[in-house]
């Protein structure tokens, strides 16, 4: 049986990054972390990412859920460090 671990280190994502991605699609982790495996590996899957972590931001700052949004700006500061062909053009 696979383990959300073994899909992390396929994906190249880190667990709070996959947060989002379930967050974004409304998916469990695992789904999460397949389609994130899909489309770090895409020619514009890093910006698709990106822009998902972006989402998910303005969604909880907009339901007022500062936690939550301090958490995903973490998660998304991580990923365009770890991942310098998503940044913001």
């Amino acid at each position: 049986m696979i383990a959300l671990q073994d899909c992390l280190g396929l994906c190249q994502l880190t667990e709070a990054e996959i947060d989002a991605i379930c967050e974004h699609e409304h998916i469990p982790e695992l789904a999460a972390a397949a389609l994130a495996e899909y489309l770090m590996h895409s020619a514009h899957g890093p910006a698709i990412v990106r822009d998902m972590i972006r989402d998910d931001i303005r969604a909880a700052i907009a339901e007022g859920d500062g936690r939550r949004a301090r958490q995903l700006v973490a998660a998304f500061a991580e990923f365009l460090r770890a991942h310098p062909e998503a940044a913001l053009r």
